[in-house]
């Protein structure tokens, strides 16, 4: 069975139990991202379909091929199962990320709706703004933390102006969401649980006031919600807060870590710095490489409707099987030199750092644009970005560094 034609010819077997079943790798033996890159790479020429018992058991495919496969099977590969791993020990279901189609389709229109590209022109001026004042804020004090400061404010910034929140709430978001991924990453449940419902209480705030006073629908996430229709009914407001709440914690995780691991690579390779300040117009193509390079998900989780053969392995419906784009994004057979950063690589559009499909990344233009603005701001301020390595990084699923402290050099004149 070949790589490249191993989903559409999987059939079935008779697997072996758990108990039969070796570990192929230990994903936390190690949160540092190279050596994590390192096990990828290991596992693409060994093992590409590998099983682990850890948080449960569940398999990673980290071949490109199968991933994005899989990523556009949502026919076999359902998300409504499992979604990410380790997922929420209270077994929550939030759309659109935890559900199937039909039933994610109205909630991933919606929020689609408030995502086109008229849309994020109209914001990106604001979103320019509030970069420009925390990087100020950063160079007034000679630097800062790049991704757990500026990664963290700026994407609160560009949420609250997505949603339309008050501009009170960017700091308490940010605030918020931060002590979430932490305790999340910590599996301190108490503090997990009570920031959640912080997350949650600006959702439920925001749907009450847009129940009253909505606004454009494709101007306003939360009134999108309110106007979408399921088999001609309203859908669930409990579920609209639950999705707007979704949007809150995975538009607040991945750009602090990609933030920092592209100050990092910046700091390391001050020959790229320079190009990139000297040519501001090849930063959005330089975003693309820097996602492919550090993807910031280690991946997101299906399950099988019906048990699956993909390289000799067999795959039960109950077995999480994990999507690994990280590793996927780094493999030689569809990115020569995976490790090196290319800019402009000829196929670079292929890169599954927000993923495929139906469950592609939902949020990806806004993403784009502040990983671009962000990085056109903060060339444009300095002279000189250097950065210090702090041991270790994001657990799973998450993966790259979670504190980038740096020194920044102002640009005279």
């Amino acid at each position: 069975m070949t790589t490249s034609d191993s989903l559409d010819d999987a059939t079935t077997s008779h697997p072996a139990t758990a108990a039969e079943r070796p570990d192929d790798f230990d994903p936390g033996r190690t949160d540092d991202p190279d050596e994590i890159h390192a096990l990828y790479k290991n596992l693409r020429s060994r093992c590409p379909v590998a099983h682990t018992s850890a948080h449960g058991g569940f398999w990673a495919l980290t071949r490109y091929a199968d991933v994005a496969a899989a990523a556009a099977d949502s026919r076999r590969f359902i998300s409504s199962v499992r979604a990410v791993v380790p997922s929420d020990p209270r077994g929550l279901r939030r759309p659109p990320l935890n559900f199937d189609a039909p039933d994610h389709t109205p909630y991933r229109r919606a929020l689609d709706r408030t995502l086109q590209r008229r849309r994020l022109e109209r914001l990106e001026p604001a979103v320019r703004e509030h970069a420009r004042r925390e990087i100020g804020r950063m160079l007034g004090a000679g630097g800062g933390d790049l991704a757990a400061e500026f990664g963290t404010l700026l994407p609160a910034w560009a949420t609250s102006e997505w949603l339309n929140l008050a501009p009170d709430i960017a700091p308490v978001l940010a605030e918020t969401s931060a002590a979430w991924v932490a305790a999340w990453r910590t599996a301190d449940r108490r503090t997990v649980n009570t920031m959640s419902e912080r997350m949650y209480d600006i959702a439920r705030e925001l749907v009450a006031d847009r129940g009253r006073r909505p606004l454009e629908p494709e101007q306003d996430p939360a009134s999108s919600l309110l106007a979408e229709r399921l088999d001609g009914e309203p859908l669930d407001p409990e579920q609209i807060v639950a999705a707007l709440r979704q949007s809150l914690v995975v538009g607040m995780v991945a750009p602090p870590i990609i933030l920092g691991a592209v100050c990092h690579h910046l700091s390391d390779h001050r020959n790229l710095q320079d190009a990139l300040r000297a040519h501001p117009e090849d930063i959005p193509a330089a975003v693309e490489e820097f996602v492919r390079l550090y993807t910031p998900y280690r991946g997101f989780a299906r399950t099988v409707r019906e048990e699956l053969v993909i390289h000799d392995r067999t795959i039960r419906p109950e077995e999480p099987v994990t999507l690994v784009y990280a590793s996927a994004n780094r493999d030689p057979e569809v990115f020569p030199d995976p490790d090196e950063f290319r800019l402009n690589r000829p196929n670079i559009h292929q890169h599954l750092g927000f993923g495929r499909g139906r469950h592609q990344c939902a949020g990806m233009p806004l993403a784009r644009m502040i990983l671009r603005v962000g990085l056109q701001e903060l060339l444009a301020a300095t002279a000189d970005i250097v950065t210090q390595r702090v041991p270790g990084g994001a657990a799973m699923p998450e993966l790259g560094p979670t504190s980038v402290p740096a020194r920044l050099v102002a640009r005279s004149g």
